[in-house]
């Protein structure tokens, strides 16, 4: 039996669990509201204080199905209460981030700026202090949408492993690599 699946997922205070005929789990808390789709296999049991995730049989699609759902209503449930929040990173000479409504204006070093549209459910701010690096600070009840924005953020200037310039996490390492050897 999976051991992140058998946990119940507690339900916090001012949060409102309801599972719909059409397998369809909706969570409601004080950030919002999430929806997802649950496979017709998977069976969802909601209680007072808690939601408990079970499965038919041992087949592997079930186990594997088991625990991921577990994880997702979790999820949901930290998102609507707490939210999640991302950095962004921009290293280099003149790599810039500007945030107006939902558009970030992003100078990467290429000729053009890029105009990069972020979903409304995602909420993006920029910050750049003298003598640090811009910073783009991502937030959103939604786990899986804010690491899909952060993560197309990354690849339009991944870090590039001899100077570390590019977009990256505030919290992942660039491993470094050596340089020419010096001449003789």
């Amino acid at each position: 039996m999976s051991r992140i699946g058998k946990k119940p997922v507690t339900i916090l205070s001012g949060v409102t669990v309801k599972v719909t005929p059409a397998n369809e789990i909706i969570v409601k808390g004080p950030k919002g509201e999430l929806k997802q789709l649950i496979d017709r296999d998977i069976k969802i049991v909601v209680n007072n204080d808690s939601v408990l995730v079970e499965r038919p049989t041992d087949q592997i699609r079930h186990r594997a199905l088991h625990g991921l759902y577990r994880s997702l209503i979790a999820n949901m449930m930290t998102g609507v209460t707490t939210g999640f929040k991302r950095e962004l990173e921009l290293v280099g000479v003149g790599y810039r981030a500007a945030v107006t409504g939902q558009l970030i204006d992003l100078a990467l070093g290429y000729s053009h700026n890029i105009i990069f549209e972020v979903p409304n459910e995602v909420k993006p701010s920029a910050t750049a202090e003298k003598g640090q690096n811009p910073r783009i600070i991502l937030e959103s009840n939604d786990k899986q949408l804010l690491g899909q924005v952060a993560a197309k953020l990354r690849s339009l200037r991944k870090p590039e492993p001899y100077k570390g310039k590019g977009v990256k996490f505030s919290d992942e390492v660039v491993r470094r690599k050596a340089g020419k050897a010096a001449g003789k």
